[in-house]
């Protein structure tokens, strides 16, 4: 067995994590993590609730470097951490803000709720070090498309997660410098984990210790980088940020995921931004596996070692540094040489009057409508004639219904146009850019004086 390697990796002098007003080094990093580490209360785990991306980053390190898990809850909503911590009962809170209000479970201590003060506290010490095969966060699927799962991640596998990202995006900035970061997503989602926390922490990068959401925001934050920078977003911040004309800096790259970018918003951020789009693929369960650059195609390519396997109900997917192939609800079809297509997921699929769609080409060809800034395509729970209904929700300030549905049927056969059309002041997304089913049918039964522009 290898000895750990120290955390943070590389010189302690880098930059780690950077504000407007100040730039944190590594091994300041480190000694707020010993610090807040010797504070921490015994126990198997924590819910790791931080809303400052570098206070989760010395809470994350903090609970691994005592043996702990943190535990990631899909959302941190009352009862979706109340639904972890039940699975969990050996387990508390740590935040930032104020106390959680969860009441139940209390550990021997009698704490249930850890506080990061506004100081941190910094202890001197030997490097940080966590063996690899420790298992140091336990991530849940968002519950889209049924009960949020759990699926722990060791060190090791982060580790190697970390090495393929980076791999595939280290040619959007010079050889042998260090990019600094600007995420929009939050730290405790996959994606959020994978590229703005163990990539300053497992690798040559400096991380944004906010996280943006109006394009002014991102724009600020961007400007208080460094070059080069790199943006981590997702579509919908992608759209808003593009569209709002806000003044940016130069950036070596934008990083996409969680939901499908339309090749014409990526075509179109190219544009405005000077620099390529990278949209990269993945789940909580497999970590990212492939990326692909949206503008110049619907094809994406595979990172060195993973290999997938086409099923009848999905895609068994096998990835370097996990115990065992995963199966992902995705369709998939392969091109060969390590690139594929999506085909949507297995439960998106339709079939009617013999001919098939996908809801997510569906929603793609909404999104195409000029005028249309957001939009989503479903299938309703109720069923007319065996068939279950076609239902879709956009936002625009200047297109009805009736210009929406004309376009649609210019690029959609007659028996996919969605059936009702509702035009919405805007979609109900997450932290993530996902839409909860059950705010997306709340939508449906608002009417039009309530719900347009």
């Amino acid at each position: 067995m290898h000895a750990p390697s120290p955390l943070p990796t590389g010189d302690g002098a880098r930059a780690f994590a950077f504000d407007g007003a100040h730039v944190v080094s590594a091994a300041a990093f480190a000694g707020h993590v010993r610090a807040l580490a010797a504070r921490l209360p015994r126990a198997g785990f924590a819910v790791n609730l931080c809303e400052d991306r570098y206070r989760f980053l010395v809470a994350f390190c903090a609970v691994a470097v005592r043996g702990q898990v943190n535990l990631l809850p899909p959302t941190r909503t009352r009862a979706a951490i109340d639904e972890v911590r039940a699975r969990h009962p050996d387990s508390y809170c740590i935040g930032d803000g104020e106390a959680c209000g969860c009441d139940a479970g209390l550990l021997p201590s009698g704490s249930h709720f850890v506080h990061l003060p506004q100081r941190l506290p910094w202890l001197d010490g030997p490097p940080l070090r966590v063996p690899d095969e420790a298992v140091v966060a336990i991530g849940f699927t968002s519950g889209s498309t049924g009960t949020p799962m759990p699926h722990a991640k060791t060190l090791g596998a982060l580790r190697a997660s970390t090495a393929r990202n980076l791999a595939a995006l280290e040619s959007l900035w010079p050889a042998g410098m260090q990019p600094q970061v600007v995420a929009t997503v939050p730290p405790q989602h996959m994606y959020g984990i994978e590229m703005s926390v163990v990539l300053p922490l497992l690798g040559p990068v400096a991380v944004h210790r906010g996280r943006p959401f109006f394009p002014e925001d991102i724009a600020r934050a961007l400007h208080e980088a460094a070059a080069p920078r790199l943006l981590v977003t997702t579509p919908v911040h992608l759209r808003a940020l593009v569209g709002s004309g806000v003044a940016l800096p130069p950036m070596a790259g934008i990083v996409s995921a969680t939901a499908p970018l339309p090749q014409a918003l990526a075509a179109e951020a190219e544009a405005c931004c000077g620099c390529e789009v990278r949209e990269t693929f993945g789940s909580t369960e497999t970590c990212i596996i492939a990326s692909r650059r949206a503008a110049a195609g619907e094809a994406w390519r595979l990172f060195p070692g993973v290999r997938l396997e086409p099923r009848p109900d999905g895609t068994l997917v096998t990835v370097p540094g996990l115990p065992a192939p995963v199966l992902l609800a995705d369709v998939v079809e392969l091109l060969g040489e390590g690139r594929f297509e999506l085909r949507g997921r297995q439960v998106d699929l339709l079939e009617i009057a013999g001919k098939r769609a996908s809801l997510a080409d569906l929603t793609r060809r909404l999104l195409e409508v000029p005028g249309v800034e957001d939009g989503a395509v479903f299938q309703l729970d109720d069923e007319r004639a065996g068939v279950r209904r076609i239902a879709a929700v956009y936002a625009s300030d200047t297109l009805g219904e009736a210009a929406v549905r004309e376009a649609l049927r210019r690029s959609i056969d007659p028996v996919f146009l969605p059936r009702p059309l509702r035009r919405v002041r805007a979609l109900p997304r997450n932290d993530t850019g996902k839409l909860p089913r059950t705010a997306l049918l709340r939508l449906l039964q608002c009417g039009e004086d309530d719900a347009s522009r």
